[in-house]
């Protein structure tokens, strides 16, 4: 079954990753159900990869959770670029609007790790290795997509700029 799971997630990221490079033009917003149905697909990808023990799945609930707080803020901040595309720019607007994105990203990464705190020192040395191949996985495709991405799409969640 772990096999199954990983090959599924390396499709997922592969086959996305290939889409992007592909594209001209932004992609098209999915819908907040589509948007949904992708973060429950990760959410349980991450789930059935860790293998949690009944006693593990007792801290499941608050991980999942921020997972999901942080899906939302993102998809939120999709939209927001969205809408202010075609715009004229304002830069200090920019930058101020830069900024305020970068600290709710970081409140939201700052609630995601105080969920995964209690989760994290219960797993045992496989579970631990895989969420780190995960999280490994997961930050190369998010840089892979930040160098893809072209400037007039630039979306806070993944940029790490000053």
């Amino acid at each position: 079954m772990l096999k199954s799971v990983i090959g599924a997630l390396t499709f997922l990221f592969v086959a996305g990753s290939s889409l992007a490079y592909a594209q001209e033009s932004p992609p098209p917003i999915p819908s907040q159900a589509n948007f949904k149905a992708l973060t429950d697909a990760r959410v349980g990808i991450v789930k059935a990869t860790l293998q949690l023990t009944p006693a593990q799945e007792k801290l499941w609930a608050p991980v999942e959770e921020a997972i999901r707080a942080r899906a939302q803020a993102r998809y939120d901040r999709i939209v927001a670029v969205a809408g202010k595309q075609g715009r004229e720019v304002d830069p200090v607007e920019l930058m101020r609007g830069h900024a305020d994105a970068l600290a709710k990203r970081a409140a939201n990464l700052k609630q995601l790790a105080d969920a995964w705190a209690p989760l994290y020192q219960t797993l045992n040395p496989d579970q631990k290795e895989r969420m780190r191949l995960l999280a490994r996985h997961v930050v190369r495709e998010l840089r892979d997509g930040v160098d893809a991405r072209p400037m007039e799409m630039h979306d806070e969640d993944e940029c790490d700029e000053d």
